[in-house]
């Protein structure tokens, strides 16, 4: 599928989810249309105001009341909530992990006292950034997501699991356990005990793959959040636009890619 194909058919899916909501009689997009381009800038990745360039020179055509790229960024920012209207519901298991995002190299930390991030360790390698958790559920489709400095442990993301307690039972690895108990629905699996668990592996590595989320260029604390809030729209966006491609394809195994969309 060309690109230009792959964003009208993104736009399409992305529309279809939020029929009910209207244009503000200010804004010179509409809300599915910003969505839209928060979710290619998240695939195509890198600094922002590159993105913007490559979209006013390749797709202008197709947004035609897109706005400075500075006032484009706030909106994106403002209207990050709408990406909830994108989460998956939870099914009878769910799985939860977290994964380390580089902001600045190492040596560069805290010579900047409005720095973000803080030093932590993301599985072999040092980093200076933030630690993102995802609770995926049976299809591979983000349920939940939050994030936290580097430097945390994993116990911070059990609010995670009491989103679900009476939905979901939540498979994880050891290291969300705690003396001071966990949630009632967490089940805590040694290593190479659960295949399960394994999924949401599959899902951090295809963002790192296509959407190069192991480092961002953020500074500002509302820009991460904004782009955590895109990154876990497109991947159950991309998800049902391979069922709408692909309708012959009934395993979710089978649905479970997305380097066909990749910028």
């Amino acid at each position: 599928m060309a690109t230009e194909d792959s964003i009208i058919t993104l736009f399409c899916v992305i529309d279809d989810r939020m029929t009910r909501m209207n244009k503000h009689s200010q804004a010179r997009l509409w809300p599915s249309e910003l969505i839209t381009i928060g979710l290619l800038f998240v695939l195509k990745g890198g600094h922002f105001g590159a993105f913007y360039r490559w979209l006013k020179r390749d797709y202008a055509h197709l947004f035609r009341g897109s706005a400075h790229h500075i006032r484009l960024q706030q909106a994106l920012k403002t209207h990050r909530n709408w990406c909830d209207l994108f989460l998956a519901d939870p099914a009878s298991f769910t799985v939860i992990d977290t994964y380390g995002i580089e902001l600045i190299h190492p040596i560069r930390a805290g010579r900047s006292q409005r720095q973000i991030g803080n030093k932590g360790k993301s599985i072999w390698p040092e980093i200076v950034g933030v630690n993102l958790c995802w609770l995926g559920n049976g299809r591979g489709e983000v349920v939940a997501c939050d994030w936290n400095t580097a430097n945390v442990r994993h116990q911070v993301f059990l609010p995670v699991v009491e989103r679900v307690k009476d939905r979901s039972i939540v498979l994880a690895d050891l290291g969300f356990s705690d003396a001071s108990g966990i949630p009632a629905n967490l089940k805590l699996c040694p290593r190479a005990t659960r295949n399960e668990c394994m999924l949401v592996e599959t899902m951090l590595s295809m963002m790192t793959m296509v959407c190069h989320v192991n480092k961002m260029s953020h500074r500002v604390r509302d820009c991460v959040e904004m782009h955590f809030a895109y990154l876990q729209s497109p991947f159950n966006t991309l998800l049902g636009m391979n069922r709408l491609v692909h309708p012959q394809l009934k395993a979710s195994n089978d649905l479970l890619h997305i380097a066909q969309y990749g910028l």
